[in-house]
């Protein structure tokens, strides 16, 4: 039994994991959806200079580790040049190598290298025995499959831009925006508000990593680029921008303060902890809301 974290990779490449495994009916789990326990389980295995959302996934980690004989744990590199990630990114993999005894299912993407999530999920078919000509088949329906949902996703998110509503933009990473314990309350305060959300992730991402060079030239790290890109895209549609990040994610803190000194929109910075109150974020968000309305 395969275990995926329902954290951090999961919200990037899960729903091709699961439909290629579905495909070559080899058998997996994913963790349930972020609460206070695996918080807390996360915390009890992280250091305090860890962003919330590494303690999360090391949280959904432990919980998997419990139940499950290999752990899906992908290393992330690069995606090219100025395309860096994030260096827990790449780090994870030694991160739960040597906090966990579980045998871990790993592919690295470091396109400088010429590593790609083709070239892993291939590997992985092999080592679970899978014929090449199977495999081959599973991932063009992985990918198809993956490929259709978000187009549609992409086209829906565009055309929520046109509704009359008050829009707001959300600019986070989808391990946040997604996730129930950080994202997911802080979206449903908004929509009770009678906001209309548009997402960040939602759009071309080779069209946002462009569009983000008019925001800044000198930033490299992919994730960042590919969500802030969107600002240049919509901004003439929306009516606010949320910048939503956890505490203490460093690559967020820079660049969402260098995006807030460009931008002339109103918008409203929220950086969540591990605490479960959200009485003080519902009344910066009404407040932000009111200051749209107005």
């Amino acid at each position: 039994m395969i275990g995926i974290p329902k954290s951090l990779f999961y919200y990037y490449d899960g729903k091709i994991w699961t439909n290629f495994f579905d495909y070559l009916k080899i058998d997996y789990v994913i963790s349930p959806d972020t609460n206070k326990e695996i918080i807390e389980m996360g915390k009890s295995i992280s250091n305090d200079e860890m962003c919330m959302s590494i303690k999360s996934y090391l949280g959904h980690v432990a919980y998997l580790s419990k139940r499950c004989k290999y752990l899906l744990i992908p290393r992330i590199e690069n995606f090219g040049d100025n395309n860096q990630t994030c260096t827990n990114f790449l780090a994870m993999y030694d991160l739960v190598n040597n906090l966990f005894g579980n045998e871990i299912i790993n592919y690295n993407i470091n396109l400088n290298d010429n590593e790609t999530l083709k070239k892993g999920l291939m590997y992985i078919g092999y080592k679970f025995g899978k014929k090449k000509s199977l495999i081959k088949k599973a991932l063009n329906y992985a990918l198809k499959r993956y490929n259709k949902e978000r187009k549609k996703d992409i086209l829906n998110n565009i055309l929520k831009l046109k509704k009359s509503k008050k829009k707001v933009l959300i600019i986070s990473h989808p391990y946040n925006t997604y996730d129930t314990f950080v994202g997911q309350p802080i979206i449903k305060l908004l929509k009770d508000l009678d906001i209309e959300i548009i997402y960040s992730d939602l759009f071309n991402k080779n069209s946002t990593n462009k569009l983000s060079k008019k925001l800044s030239k000198d930033l490299y790290w992919k994730y960042s680029k590919d969500i802030i890109g969107s600002i240049e895209l919509v901004k003439k549609n929306i009516d606010g921008i949320l910048f939503l990040s956890t505490f203490p994610c460093g690559l967020d803190s820079l660049v969402n303060e260098l995006i807030i000194r460009k931008i002339n929109i109103p918008y409203l910075n929220i950086i969540v902890d591990d605490l479960d109150s959200l009485s003080g974020v519902e009344t910066r968000v009404e407040s932000f809301v009111d200051i749209l309305n107005q």
